[in-house]
């Protein structure tokens, strides 16, 4: 009778496992006439379970923005984002939700506009767009986020402060903010004008010298601001939460131990995820 039971459960749980397949990622090209000299453009997207089957569900996207050297596929290769996502999803921890991880290391490594390169552009005005014609999400400010590491935590943080109308939420993971003397980017020979576009775009800059009514529309997004204490981003990140003290600008900071790896931000994927939509 006990090996009948045993043999029950066993049967039970494969079964279970079988059918709950979780989402799934598609790696996947889009058209692209914004970025010159290219044609079409990769990123990866995360769709939740049923999305297939249940055709009358539309969802919040996040967008993920990863860091610089790195690409669209890092979200799932050291982030473990399908598994993340499935699990706080089917733990009641986290909305079902559309997360497209866009690319932007090939050709030029910047997520700004640059006189040869108008990524912010294509971003705005031709990803965004694609994404909520080809996919069902729904297409309002309030289902809509953004968040990355490093390079693309900078990138999060400046989007929600040029584009606070697009987004509900906005968090930034070790977050690349203005112009470092960095060692290994001394040999780079693209690095100056990569740091100079950083710097041009430094957000801790705008919030300081912005008008009242540019700080009223970022009060009403949230920010998370993340970082590890021994992260060489840390000093750039303390700074961005000042400004936004000085302004009046709510915000929520997390510091943790670590330094700017996929050991820090593979747990802070799982905050984003969870907080990126109420």
């Amino acid at each position: 009778m006990k090996r009948i039971s045993l043999f029950v459960m066993l049967f039970l749980l494969v079964s279970i496992s079988i059918l709950a397949q979780g989402g799934k990622i598609i790696r996947t090209t889009m058209p692209c006439k914004i970025l010159q000299g290219i044609s079409e453009r990769e990123y990866s997207i995360y769709l939740p379970d049923n999305y297939e089957s249940d055709t009358s569900c539309k969802y919040p996207v996040l967008y993920l923005l990863h860091g610089g050297g790195c690409s669209n596929t890092d979200w799932e290769s050291y982030g473990n984002l399908k598994h993340v996502a499935d699990s706080l999803i089917d733990g009641g921890m986290a909305k079902k939700m559309i997360i497209v991880c866009a690319e932007a290391n090939k050709n030029n490594m910047i997520w700004f506009n640059a006189p040869h390169w108008k990524y912010e552009d294509f971003f705005f005005q031709e990803l965004i767009p694609y994404i909520e014609k080809t996919y069902r999400v729904l297409s309002d400010r309030n289902n809509r986020a953004v968040a990355g590491f490093s390079m693309g935590g900078g990138a999060s943080v400046v989007y929600g402060i040029h584009h606070p109308e697009y987004f509900c939420s906005v968090y930034g993971m070790s977050s690349y903010l203005r112009r470092q003397p960095l060692e290994f980017l001394k040999n780079d020979k693209s690095a100056n004008w990569r740091q100079q576009i950083v710097e041009d775009n430094n957000p801790i800059i705008y919030v300081a010298k912005a008008t009242d009514m540019q700080v009223d529309k970022w009060k009403s997004v949230r920010w998370f601001i993340d970082c590890g204490d021994d992260d060489f981003t840390f000093d750039a990140n303390i700074d961005l939460i000042r400004a936004f003290r000085q302004r009046g600008i709510p915000y929520q900071l997390r510091v943790l131990d670590g330094g700017h790896d996929w050991n820090y931000w593979r747990p802070a994927l799982i905050n984003v995820i969870k907080v990126s939509f109420k």
